[in-house]
């Protein structure tokens, strides 16, 4: 367990970077991230490089025993460069040119861009990959952020039609997948098809979602370009990329599968407030943020990377980005990175050393002050560094006996046809995510290609295209299984299914979905299960089957079918709902559940547990009688952590 932080030294006076560097050691850190923005200062000139100023900087802080992320610059290429070449630039849907003045002014397809990427990376590997400071690299940085992953540039339309042809061979293979015939949307070529934007009314959704999985695999692409550049100059160096939280419009998957490590930046408190939560949620957890936010996102990139994951960004205090901004509760801070660690974390880096006093960052708060004084997020990181070295190494993170089915895929889906506002598959698995969490369980977020044996408990909250190879996994695994609605309800050409929905997964329940409808807010169709009184909102599904259901809807509808060990929800259950089905099934696979406290959180780690309030009032950690505490105690004051070793 390993503590950093992101540092910008051509922010600084180079007078200060010795400072800093001993500081940062005294703090209790160790990795420090640098060189992700700083395209301008490497490269001020077309072909003419500065390296003077970052060779004092990697050795600075190489000679106080630091360990440096090298990152890519090419998130923000310079204003040289996109004058010689203005067609890198991206093109947002309403055709407008996404600019030069801020960041991630690129379109992943532009193969002009491509080559600057090359070159620039490849004399950064060549001049730092075998540097002794540096011992991984950050190829660019957060992909997709600021809706950057959809380009609607003329060569992005370019590079598609290629990809159409090399996806389908021959444009009557298009025409028929695509379902073309419908409004007289038929192809004679390839090279008649532009990106699905401007239409008059909603585009082709087949169309859509193919120039998604274009536009995801432009991005893996593109990573891969650096990452290959990267290995063959810096040999024995861990690559990394930092992905965003709720970020969804290209697989994580496919980039990470060319990475060593995936890393995640977590801001608990701004997702809060710009993401789904009602206003109570958000009044609840100003400080603190969601309890589900951060360890969704931690159990979902450890999946990713296979094991092994990072925090590249933790948020420090008030950011400046979200419609408000508030400070976290004292103790947070330290809260999240132990949360972290938890989870599996090998590093949690702190964004940043440093608040900056210019530019659009300058409310985002840092672990020091401009005036160079420690602000509290600081105070806390040495907190949570004294503790890592008191408590020493932890074990490796346990495998959880429940795994939760997610892919990019059919987030797309879902949000390209939503039949109905809140309904997309992302949501549908952080509510799953929760519900699981509440009942004080682990749980792994893999992908649906994922390895499902070992498992006891497989929930499958909303994945349109469950295919037949997923089908069999899950009756292999010998795992009570839950399937939430609209499972196996599109092929992976946006059709309904021959057979109806849940299409592939019929293979494990004997039932189709024949009609289908969406709920306004506040709406809700009573269900009851076993006499007891629930509801499910926002959607509803009317099922054909010879199976006698467990639980009716009001009218008398199915509304929770079973067939041995696989489970079929015709509706998207409130929350007391949900844990009342948890229950039934977690009894059944043997798994042990507690009750949580509101904003109480496990995760055990080896044969430690330990507990996180996200309450704004003292909870109950849960541990069992005579825990023997190795952090806090039985009581969990706000923001209050607790750890224990397991019997």
């Amino acid at each position: 367990m390993k503590l950093g932080v992101c540092y910008y030294p051509e922010h600084w006076p180079e007078a200060w970077w010795d400072e800093d560097a001993r500081a940062m050691v005294a703090m209790g850190l160790s990795v420090v991230r640098i060189g992700e923005f700083a395209w301008s200062r490497i490269e001020p000139e077309p072909g003419a490089f500065d390296w003077g100023w970052l060779d004092r900087a990697l050795d600075t802080l190489h000679r106080h025993g630091l360990q440096v992320v090298l990152g890519t610059p090419t998130a923000t290429p310079p204003k040289w460069l996109v004058d010689a070449d203005p067609s890198m630039l991206a093109v947002d849907y309403h055709r407008h040119v996404r600019g030069f003045g801020s960041r991630r002014h690129y379109c992943f397809s532009s193969e002009s861009y491509r080559d600057q990427c090359t070159r620039i990376v490849t004399a950064l590997a060549e001049r730092y990959g075998n540097h002794p400071a540096v011992v991984a690299w950050q190829t660019d940085n957060e992909y997709g952020c600021h809706a950057t992953t959809l380009s609607y540039s003329a060569g992005a339309v370019r590079r598609f039609r290629r990809w159409l042809a090399a996806r389908y061979g021959d444009i009557a293979a298009l025409n028929a997948a695509w379902g073309n015939v419908f409004w007289s949307q038929e192809y004679r070529s390839f090279d008649e098809i532009d990106a699905p934007n401007l239409t008059v009314t909603e585009a082709n959704p087949a169309h859509r979602l193919d120039y998604q999985r274009f536009a995801s695999d432009e991005v893996a692409s593109f990573n891969r370009l650096q990452v290959e550049i990267l290995r063959a100059a810096s040999p024995g160096r861990d690559i990394i990329h930092n992905f965003m939280g709720f970020v969804t419009d290209f697989d994580h998957n496919d980039v990470a599968a060319d990475l060593d490590v995936a890393s995640w930046d977590s801001y608990p408190l701004g997702f809060t407030e710009q993401f789904w939560f009602d206003d109570d949620c958000k009044a609840r957890y100003l400080r603190q943020g969601h309890p589900d936010i951060a360890g969704f996102h931690h159990d979902l990139y450890r999946g990713v990377g296979r094991g092994r994951w990072w925090v590249m960004e933790q948020q420090p205090g008030p950011v400046n980005w979200a419609r408000s901004n508030p400070a976290p509760l004292p103790g947070m801070v330290r809260a999240w990175s132990w949360e972290a660690f938890a989870h599996g974390a090998e590093v949690v880096s702190y964004f940043r050393w440093r608040q900056l006093p210019f530019g659009q960052e300058a409310m985002h708060a840092g672990l020091t002050l401009p005036d160079r004084s420690t602000d509290v997020g600081g105070v806390e990181a040495a907190q949570v560094a004294r503790e890592i070295a008191q408590l020493g190494p932890l074990p490796a993170a346990s495998r959880a006996e429940v795994a939760l089915v997610f892919g990019y895929p059919s987030v797309w889906m879902s949000e390209i046809q939503p039949q109905g506002r809140d309904l997309s598959a992302l949501r549908a698995a952080f509510e799953m995510y929760t519900a699981l969490r509440r009942l004080g369980l682990d749980v792994d977020i893999v992908a649906p290609g994922a390895d499902l044996a070992g498992y006891r408990l497989i929930a499958v909250p909303m994945l349109l295209d469950a295919d037949a190879a997923l089908a069999t996994k899950l009756a292999a695994s010998g795992a009570q299984i839950l399937i939430g609605p609209r499972s196996g309800s599109k092929t992976r050409d946006f059709q309904i299914p021959a057979a109806l929905a849940p299409g592939a997964l019929q293979a494990l329940l004997p039932l189709a979905v024949t009609r289908v409808e969406s709920l306004r807010r506040g709406a809700s169709v009573g269900v009851s299960i076993d006499g007891v009184a629930h509801g499910v909102t926002r959607w509803r599904e009317w099922v054909r089957t010879d199976l006698t259901p467990r639980a009716r809807f009001a009218d008398g509808g199915g509304a929770w079918f079973s067939h041995g060990k696989a489970h079929y929800l015709a509706g998207w259950p409130e929350p007391a709902m949900l844990r009342t089905v948890l229950r039934a099934l977690t009894e059944a696979a043997g798994i042990a559940t507690t009750d949580m406290a509101d904003g109480v959180r496990w995760r055990r780690r080896g044969g430690l547990c330990l507990a996180i309030n996200y309450a704004a009032e003292h909870r109950p950690a849960h541990a069992p009688a005579g825990a023997k505490f190795v952090l806090g105690g039985p009581d969990l004051p706000p923001a209050g952590i607790a750890a224990w070793r397991l019997a």
